[in-house]
């Protein structure tokens, strides 16, 4: 079990050797020619914030153009950890991918390189996915080999826990967008209550509006409410009043309204029924300032405000709203 272990261990010494070896061995090759190769990467859109066990991605797609082939036998291998000017920076390769399409003239290569983070700190600091180094051959010269290096992608690898105080404003990245608060509860909220607010506008406006152009505001008995509310409180007045709900009351029922067809007044016009009562003591009312200046109206001593709050029951009725009471006020 013993020579067994040892064995493995010298194996993988000298594994770690070979790939060190191998990529001094590509650092120290000569560059390949300009316009040999050319590259596209697809980066993640993320550059800070990394912590430990993070995983970051990386498309890589090289166009090698012939005589020039890659060796793959070059292409970064799992598992090596990178290096920064020959320190361990914490970051693994632990996947790559690797597909190729051969062309007359030229090949495609897609590389599909998988970075893991395994290193942390007390504060942030800068990290680097790469570069890496590829090897080519020239066919028409198999003894000639070249390198090409893959640029490295600067990212930035966060502490777990910060410790002290720390100030935002001085530890910013020029990676990282501007830190903006997510509104869209609040925006809800004000939609929600903007939309209140607008509602109780208008039923208020409905409700004690006075204008003729909103919808069912110029019915009779708004145009009576109206006129009554400009009288004088006097005997004249009273008679004017009185005689305004009852034109009010004849233009609803498109014809003559009094005691005695009130029941049918209300059959064909229901919404006055919550003031049955309300509308036989206005009758009593007009017949004592008309006809019976001694008949008992039981509408108070004050029967030209009792009458101004009669027609806004009324006006409310022709609206189809519930009519306030007479003790509620104007």
């Amino acid at each position: 079990m013993t020579k067994h272990f040892r064995d493995l261990l010298l194996a993988a010494i000298l594994s770690i050797a070979s790939l060190q070896a191998l990529a001094l061995d590509s650092q120290n090759l000569p560059d390949v020619d300009e316009g040999v190769v050319s590259i596209s990467t697809i980066d993640p859109f993320k550059r800070v914030g990394y912590t430990v066990g993070d995983v970051v991605e990386r498309e890589v797609t090289l166009t090698i153009k012939a005589p020039y082939k890659l060796l793959e036998t070059s292409l970064p291998i799992v598992g090596y950890e990178k290096r920064y000017r020959g320190k361990v920076i914490g970051i693994e390769l632990k996947e790559i991918q690797h597909s190729k399409v051969e062309h007359k003239d030229y090949a495609t290569h897609q590389l599909k390189l998988v970075y893991q983070v395994f290193t942390n700190s007390v504060v942030a600091k800068n990290a680097a996915l790469g570069p890496e180094y590829l090897q080519l051959v020239n066919t028409k010269n198999s003894k000639q080999l070249v390198k090409y290096r893959v640029p490295s992608l600067d990212i930035a690898v966060s502490p777990i826990a910060i410790f002290g105080q720390v100030k935002v404003e001085n530890n910013m990245s020029t990676f990282l967008e501007p830190l903006l608060l997510k509104n869209d509860q609040e925006k809800t909220r004000l939609k929600l209550a903007i939309g209140v607010l607008a509602f109780s506008l208008l039923a208020l406006l409905y409700i004690f509006g006075k204008h003729a152009w909103l919808p069912r505001m110029g019915g009779n008995f708004a145009k009576a409410y109206r006129a009554i509310k400009k009288l004088p409180h006097n005997d004249e007045g009273l008679k004017q009043a009185v005689a305004a709900v009852h034109h009010a009351f004849n233009q609803t029922a498109q014809g003559s309204v009094f005691n005695g067809n009130v029941d049918e007044f209300l059959e064909s016009h229901p919404n006055f029924s919550p003031i049955r009562a309300e509308i036989a003591q206005f009758f009593g009312l007009s017949r004592q300032v008309y006809f019976e200046p001694s008949a008992a109206h039981s509408v108070g001593s004050n029967p030209t405000q009792w009458l101004l709050k009669f027609t806004k029951q009324c006006r409310d009725c022709e609206r189809g709203l519930i009519p306030t009471s007479i003790e509620a006020g104007v």
